[in-house]
């Protein structure tokens, strides 16, 4: 199929995917318009194979969704922190999640001592992620469960990244949510790893050094 056909394509099934909605409920799109009422915010991977819609099972306005390579909750970064203060403060979401997937590209190009030009300073993050865990990480002799153990100790940082957030310190404490989860999906098996963090102990040892509830 040539490129312009395969673009037109989309057009094509979109009206097919309209009309199917439409058949099984008429509402559909009403409804989507006029509600959004999501109990999730899910902070994944940019990568075209995960999709949280639908690895989670959910139908449209009940995950709100940001994405960026690596799954990265980055301090100096606008546009998470506007999505997290969004999410908590307006749509006061129950949960937020930060899911990392296996065979994630943007993990194992920050495993590789490569210059690539644009990419360093967002791969400096990941990096820096595996210099605070090099002694655990170095000890796997094979390639790629210690790329594995990357992604999944990456997401456990993003996860704590989070919950430094002045928001969802004070959401918490104030109403009982949001928590934090850790997540990886496995794109060989399609399921979903929860990696189980305890967020309330999490919670309160951030919030020894990184506590912004107090002179209120």
């Amino acid at each position: 199929m040539q490129i312009e056909d395969s673009y037109q394509k989309i057009f094509i099934d979109n009206r097919k995917w309209v009309e199917q909605k439409k058949k099984e409920n008429p509402d559909f799109f009403h409804h989507l318009a006029h509600v959004q009422n999501p109990d999730y915010l899910y902070i994944g991977c940019s990568d075209s194979r995960v999709h949280a819609n639908e690895i989670m099972g959910l139908e449209p306005g009940e995950v709100f969704v940001h994405r960026n390579i690596a799954n990265m909750v980055v301090n100096n970064d606008l546009n998470i922190l506007s999505v997290i203060n969004y999410a908590v403060e307006h749509l006061n979401v129950k949960y937020i999640i930060i899911c990392g997937h296996y065979n994630c590209g943007g993990i194992k190009a920050a495993m590789e001592p490569r210059d690539l030009g644009i990419l360093n300073p967002w791969l400096r993050n990941i990096r820096d992620v595996y210099r605070l865990h090099e002694q655990e990480l170095d000890v796997i002799t094979d390639d790629n469960k210690r790329y594995n153990r990357l992604v999944e100790i990456n997401v456990y940082e993003q996860c704590l990244n989070v919950i430094k957030t002045a928001e969802v310190q004070k959401s918490y404490l104030e109403k009982g949510y949001p928590r934090v989860a850790g997540w990886v999906y496995d794109l060989n098996e399609g399921v979903l790893i929860d990696l189980k963090i305890d967020f309330k102990k999490e919670l309160n040892r951030i919030r020894k050094i990184y506590d912004l509830t107090k002179g209120e």
